[in-house]
């Protein structure tokens, strides 16, 4: 088959390209040329642009007949309308990557939810968000994402029907948003205790390693049976946080311990900034019985290369990094922890 991969230079993205590519189907990205997939097959077509303006390059995407097309870096409606309606008539499936953060759980989790909180796990039936634009005035640049508006319109069109994936927590080598960092870098410092508050240290949400989760969106992609599903991806079981903290000291070698202590006793830039109370754990069941998804990268392996990446491209600390480890002293010291 024919697939057309847009956003595909970064981070999952080349995981995606190059298992196509490997199962032996042509392959085109769409991207802007910003970053530079490397490890790419040869035969790999690239088309520059910008997502925002795909409109403008409908004719050399069409003429291409791609027959299914994978869409990385949907973020907004009208990304959503403009890829549905470039490719009506053309192409015979959307593969639409969503987000767990559409659920209603997540608006109950950051307080934009009103009402008691979503028993977990939940499954892809789960109420989404009443709230729209969850980043509005707090991200730059993410005023108007909303996974929600970007499922409801990939679902609406049956003439070019799609699937949707909602992920978690990715993380893994080329992982931007750094989700291993703040363990790494302290426990790399060799810092012989680190701090969990207590309510933190028993909250639960749904990770998946980047090369998995790829391996998810291939799998939604080749399986035509399914149109118009929407599936969770999910590491099961969902790992408390003092368990993943845990996970994450072993794959660095740390020989230092953690320390939980009540928010109460911590100053409010060591309290968690959320709901603990409402866990983010997504079932992945329906994804594991209709398409046979399973983890081909084992859990300690996956933590092994991410942490072996976070050491190969350290950042230096932030002035609020720096305080926080001070705080955190402080308060070990005062527990006779340090």
């Amino acid at each position: 088959m024919r697939f057309l991969v847009i956003g595909g230079t970064a981070f999952m993205g080349p995981h995606v390209v190059r298992k196509l590519a490997g199962l032996g189907h042509e392959v085109a990205i769409f991207h802007r040329g910003k970053t530079r997939a490397s490890g790419n097959p040869p035969g790999i077509l690239s088309f520059l642009g910008d997502r925002h303006l795909l409109d403008q390059h409908a004719g050399a995407l069409r003429a291409w007949k791609p027959e299914i097309i994978v869409d990385m870096v949907l973020i907004t409606e009208a990304d959503a309308k403009d890829l549905m309606r470039v490719f009506e008539g053309t192409a015979k499936r959307v593969v639409a990557v969503s987000s767990i953060d559409a659920v209603k759980a997540y608006g109950v989790l950051h307080g934009t939810e009103s009402g008691p909180t979503i028993a977990v796990p939940f499954d892809e039936d789960t109420p989404v968000r009443e709230n729209l634009y969850p980043y509005r005035g707090k991200v730059p640049g993410l005023d108007d994402y909303d996974k929600i508006l970007v499922e409801r319109e990939a679902l609406a069109h049956p003439e070019l029907p799609a699937t949707v994936l909602r992920l978690p927590m990715v993380y893994g080598p080329g992982d931007r948003q750094r989700r291993l960092r703040h363990l790494v870098r302290r426990m790399d410092a060799g810092r012989p205790a680190i701090l969990l508050e207590s309510a933190l240290a028993s909250w639960r949400g749904s990770r998946g390693y980047v090369e998995n989760v790829a391996d998810a969106i291939v799998s939604a992609a080749l399986d035509l049976r399914w149109s118009g599903r929407v599936y969770n991806v999910a590491e099961e079981p969902a790992l408390e946080e003092r368990a993943w903290a845990a996970a994450v000291g072993a794959a660095t070698g740390w020989k230092g311990k953690f320390v939980e202590v009540p928010g109460v006793k911590l100053p409010k830039a060591l309290q968690a900034d959320f709901n603990t109370a409402q866990h983010l754990d997504a079932s992945s069941a329906r994804i594991r019985r209709e398409l046979g998804y399973r983890e081909r990268v084992a859990f300690d392996e996956g933590l092994t290369r991410t942490v072996a990446w976070e050491r190969a491209n350290p950042i230096p600390p932030k002035p609020e990094e720096t305080d926080g480890d001070a705080a955190e002293e402080k308060v070990l010291r005062e527990l006779g922890a340090w």
